[in-house]
């Protein structure tokens, strides 16, 4: 089986489909500064050394944190970096994950964004739906949606996404604006956005899948460690590899603190899963 295709369109940038998640590096919980910021910038650094030009993130990671320590470690940033960031949320101080929804609330967390990120425009921002917790629940995005058009109209936006949302959400937000990406937890475990996944690659729009290894059971994680045991890789290897194999039009974002781990991450793109192996994963979500 050949290599899968390694680039893919992000509005109007061309970019690696193996990318870089920020969430990990602020503290425990995503709150507050990491315990070595020093280390932080160096996972950063690496990152685009290795050829990473998209960086998932947003401000409510920290809160602001993440974005700062973004700025300090790549600021002036090279011409090919997408940065994406996402709003729709906020934290209170005790890191409680809070809707911030209001047209006043998402102006400002662009606005944060743009100043913690020294940009004078975002490539992409992500709305991110809260009418679902834990995972995509229906309902009307439509005035948060205009909210995020007004901002594009004055500049500060250059392409709008959404994440955890529904099908129905997506053709809904694409009547009112393009749409470049969908953003829902997707892996092979949990694969409820199959039929999603396929609709958006037919309109060559990117889908980004977050928690690559969450919500797996045991039987389903033991299949995935004896898969990577063969191949001499890791779980979050195999799973990555799957994820690049799933669809030309998925793009990673893995996160990680540890330089050592990011070097893992990036060797994912190099693990070609070998038919038997994809049929065996493919039945995964079904146990």
């Amino acid at each position: 089986m050949s290599q899968p295709t390694l680039t893919y369109r992000l509005g109007d940038r061309e970019v690696g489909r193996l990318g870089y998640g920020a969430m990990q590096l602020a503290g425990p919980g995503v709150f507050g500064p990491p315990a070595d910021e020093a280390k932080a910038i160096q996972v950063l650094r690496d990152a685009v050394s290795a050829g990473v030009n998209h960086i998932d993130t947003s401000d409510f990671y920290g809160p602001h944190i993440t974005n700062q320590i973004i700025k300090k470690a790549l600021h002036p940033y090279p011409a090919d970096l997408c940065i994406v960031t996402k709003v729709g949320a906020r934290r209170d101080d005790k890191a409680n994950w809070l809707p911030a929804f209001s047209g006043e609330e998402l102006t400002r967390a662009v606005e944060d964004n743009l100043r913690n990120l020294g940009l004078d425009a975002i490539e992409v921002v992500n709305l991110r739906s809260m009418h679902g917790v834990h995972g995509p629940a229906e309902g009307s995005l439509e005035a948060e949606l205009e909210t995020l058009i007004t901002l594009k109209e004055r500049g500060l936006i250059r392409h709008i996404g959404l994440s955890n949302v529904t099908a129905k959400q997506v053709v809904d937000a694409q009547a009112m604006t393009p749409i470049v990406c969908v953003q829902n937890m997707y892996n092979v475990a949990n694969r409820e956005d199959d039929a999603l996944i396929d609709v958006l690659n037919g309109q060559g729009i990117a889908y980004v899948p977050f928690f690559p290894l969450g919500g797996f059971t045991p039987l389903q994680s033991g299949e995935l460690n004896a898969v990577a045991q063969r191949l001499n890789a890791t779980p979050m290897q195999v799973a990555l590899a799957w994820l690049l194999q799933r669809s030309p039009n998925i793009l990673l974002i893995p996160g990680t603190s540890s330089p050592a781990h990011l070097q893992e991450n990036l060797a994912s793109a190099q693990l070609t899963l070998p038919d038997d192996v994809l049929d065996i994963l493919n039945g995964i979500d079904k146990r």
